[in-house]
């Protein structure tokens, strides 16, 4: 049966006090399966332990919400205060999934001409077993929303890709109390660095924060304890690009940096990797979905919705390669209190957003009855 708005905080402090670090989903999936299935929501678990609930008839529209009930680690007590709710995953990401449930749920009590598919993710923080566990089952969906925060009046249309580079530097090793007569592989490593920080590729938009490409030191290792100017040294770089900005592009860029670097110290070796890569993402701002949870913002909240670009990356990217069907990311919250210790979820926008599902739910099973399916570019 439908839950009251008193219910629905409820259930969002009954998630946020069930402690669910990426690797110890266990009792909040039970949590979650029992809630699914006093609200009519046909539910399962699979391999991984991902909670899979569906919702309605027919093959087709059919949407699929998906979340994550996982968290970074690192406890912080529940409390209500000042009209907000305070706790681990409040803004990353239980509020949404609570959402997503709820007004599943709903419309399974009222009734609706489609299909809703609520997955409920393990692992999003860690490796992503959850949602490469779902993307094996070839799920046979029109549309996909997220639920990440957003802002209930904002919607998110865009991610950054991300890929790992990997350099190591070599040089001749020496003794110490000489540093002059040696390559330093730390020293060189640092210049290398200074390389790959400023690495840009025509097509970018040095003014726009997503459309730009940035470069982030991840991790440095090298030298010992002993009296020897250090000869390895291995740094991580994180670096972010944007949809329009290709893959062979940035392969051929930083070849080209090393490259260069390596003619200015030819008595430096440098060996570089690529490590994992996540393709951008950015939704097409006049598909149905985009439109239906436009139309819904402003219907139930009377504010016109805001399109967000994010520069980080998410499950979405990973799913949206695999489908390629129109998908975005809405949920409650601030996204700059992720995984800080002052997650909080403010309580009237949280149970707006659940109005917000609801609505633009039904909407996009309308507009999809008069229109064809389409991509996102």
């Amino acid at each position: 049966m439908p839950r009251s708005e008193e219910q629905a905080i409820e259930f969002l402090i009954d998630l946020l006090e069930t402690y669910s670090p990426f690797g110890q989903e266990g009792p909040i999936s039970d949590l979650i399966l029992r809630e699914m299935s006093e609200l009519g929501i046909d539910a399962r678990r699979d391999e991984v332990g991902n909670v899979i609930g569906e919702v309605g008839n027919g093959p087709h529209p059919a949407l699929l919400l998906c979340g994550h009930m996982d968290t970074v680690p690192g406890f912080i007590p529940v409390r209500v205060e000042g009209g907000a709710i305070y706790g681990r995953g409040a803004v990353d990401a239980k509020s949404s999934l609570a959402s997503m449930i709820l007004s599943a749920g709903a419309l399974a009590e009222e009734g609706i001409d489609g299909r809703i598919i609520v997955a409920c993710v393990v692992d999003e923080e860690g490796e992503g077993r959850g949602i490469k566990n779902l993307m094996k089952d070839r799920l046979d969906v029109d549309y996909a929303i997220f639920g990440e925060p957003s802002g209930a009046s904002n919607i998110t249309i865009g991610y950054k890709g991300s890929m790992r580079i990997i350099l190591k530097v070599g040089t001749e090793p020496g003794h110490s109390s000489a540093p002059w007569l040696f390559e330093n592989a730390i020293e060189r490593a640092f210049d290398l660095w200074g390389a790959f920080k400023g690495f840009h590729l025509p097509g970018e938009d040095p003014n726009s924060k997503f459309y730009s490409m940035t470069s982030c030191l991840m991790k440095i290792r090298g030298g010992s304890d002993s009296t020897s100017v250090p000869s390895e040294c291995e740094m991580t770089i994180d670096l972010r690009f944007p949809p329009q900005i290709s893959l062979e592009d940035i392969f051929s860029g930083a070849r080209s940096i090393v490259e260069k670097f390596g003619e200015e110290h030819p008595k430096v070796k440098v060996h570089m990797e690529f490590g994992d890569i996540t393709k951008p993402f950015e939704a097409d701002r006049r598909s149905p979905l985009v439109r239906a949870l436009s139309w819904a913002i402003r219907t139930t909240l009377g504010k016109q919705p805001t399109l967000l670009r994010k520069t980080g990356t998410a499950d979405l990217n990973v799913l949206w390669e695999a489908l390629k069907i129109p998908m975005v990311a809405y949920g409650p919250g601030d996204s700059k209190l992720d995984h800080t210790p002052y997650e909080r979820i403010e309580i009237r926008e949280y149970l707006d957003s659940i109005k917000v599902y609801k609505a633009a739910i039904r909407r996009l099973f309308e507009l999809h009855g008069g229109e064809p399916r389409e991509g996102a570019a």
